[in-house]
């Protein structure tokens, strides 16, 4: 007798397969890191006291990281790069007018220009075509320090020690010649050379709003121009900072600018109409139109995926509190940064910190402490960490700027290319 076998259930594949959702409506959980705190600036020390150095690296190892994490001069920073940016809430640039700079501010604004005619004046080898840095970046910077003596005299410095130390930080804030590379490193050198006028009373707590909505305008502008002059590259293979192949602080600083404006919201940098009609006033806005025009693929979700994820945050304020918890993480915080930090007498070192001469770095690879060993890059010795890809030194890429003009120049530029099944 013939038994029939039953059929088997056929599972219920709704139940297993997951929902999707946009990343957009998913329902965000609560930052668990704590806004950093915005320590009181101290007053610039006594010119009288200060024995001026040239500075030099003295982060050389976990330990000395963990000793500077611990000092004034790390609160000393915190309290200069957040008070700059308290300085420029609810301000557009253009409230800042030629009448509002004090004698010192027009000085940098126009050894800025200054830099910007060397550019000019040292234009690049277009042999070969390279879209990686081109090698005549290293005679604008070597222009640049020979000059650089004359620009500090100007800022009223007049002893010679001082002028060495303030200008090894100004001389760093262009990029690196070796690799012919710029990122978020070299700009806070740059913001460390105006804190060492602050230290030295040439600039002060009222010249703060003018310092970023002026001078550091036009640093980004001259920046912006030596990166399409050389083509220079990114200094890491995604840029230190995750946001921008170059710049970090423009976000911190237009985050605090559009902190409670009554229709720009987060979402506007999709809107190119808005972007067009405030990009000038508002550097958050300007920053992300440069990142568009330097890009050959359209669309922030994939040339810059972290910015495109924060343009979902309902507030400004929210944005602003995620700049200063990612300097804090990402900068201060991080040793394969930090390393190639520079101490002097204005910006000092902590007792118990190492010395290059200290620590044998005579023989690559001699381990230092657990987990991390000395390598050479570029001629410079530092720590690499024997787990880490090494994120100081990163991988060479080839200037999206280049690729950019080069497409232009074959006519391929004319508009940016969708990825397909955009």
């Amino acid at each position: 007798m013939a038994t029939h076998q039953q059929a088997p259930s056929i599972p219920n594949l709704k139940d297993r397969i997951p929902k999707l959702e946009s990343r957009r409506k998913r329902q965000a959980s609560g930052n668990q890191i704590p806004l950093p705190e915005t320590p009181s600036l101290p007053s610039p020390p006594d010119s009288s006291t200060l024995s001026f150095q040239i500075p030099s690296r003295r982060i050389l190892s976990s330990s000395d990281h963990g000793l500077f994490l611990a000092s004034p001069s790390y609160n000393l920073i915190l309290a200069f790069i957040f008070g700059l940016s308290d300085a420029v809430v609810d301000t557009p640039i253009s409230a800042v007018k030629d009448g509002d700079c004090s004698a010192p501010i027009k000085t940098i604004i126009s050894i800025l220009d200054e830099a910007e005619a060397l550019v000019q004046a040292t234009p690049p080898d277009e042999a070969g075509g390279s879209r990686f840095g081109n090698k005549v970046f290293r005679d604008f910077l070597d222009k640049a320090k020979a000059t650089s003596r004359t620009w500090h005299q100007r800022l009223g410095i007049s002893s010679d020690a001082a002028i060495s130390e303030v200008e090894t930080y100004f001389n760093q804030s262009f990029g690196n010649r070796a690799r012919i590379d710029y990122g978020s490193g070299h700009e806070l050198n740059f913001m460390i050379w105006i804190l060492c006028l602050y230290q030295l009373r040439v600039v002060d707590k009222s010249d703060f709003k003018p310092l970023v909505l002026r001078v550091f305008m036009r640093y980004l502008s001259l920046m912006r121009t030596i990166q399409s002059t050389y083509y220079l590259e990114p200094a890491g293979s995604h840029g230190v900072w995750g946001l921008d192949d170059y710049q970090f602080l423009p976000f911190l600083f237009g985050a605090s600018q559009l902190l409670h404006h009554p229709y720009i919201t987060p979402l506007a940098i999709h809107q190119q109409l808005t972007i067009e009609e405030f990009g000038h006033d508002y550097m958050y806005l300007g920053q992300v139109e440069f990142v568009n025009s330097t890009k050959t693929v359209q669309g922030l979700r994939w040339h810059s995926p972290m910015l495109d994820d924060i343009s979902s945050a309902k507030s400004w304020s929210k944005i602003e509190g995620g700049m200063k918890r990612m300097f804090v993480a990402e900068v201060l915080r991080k040793l394969p940064v930090m390393q190639h930090f520079l101490f002097g007498s204005l910006v000092p070192a902590v007792p118990g910190m190492s010395t290059e001469t200290d620590v044998d770095i005579a023989q690559d690879g001699d381990a230092l402490e657990s987990g991390s060993i000395v390598v050479e890059h570029d001629g410079v010795k530092h720590v690499h960490q024997l787990n880490s890809w090494g994120d100081c030194c990163g991988i060479k890429v080839p200037s999206a700027i280049a690729a950019a003009q080069a497409a232009k120049k074959t006519g391929a530029g004319e508009s940016l290319r969708r990825i397909p099944f955009d």
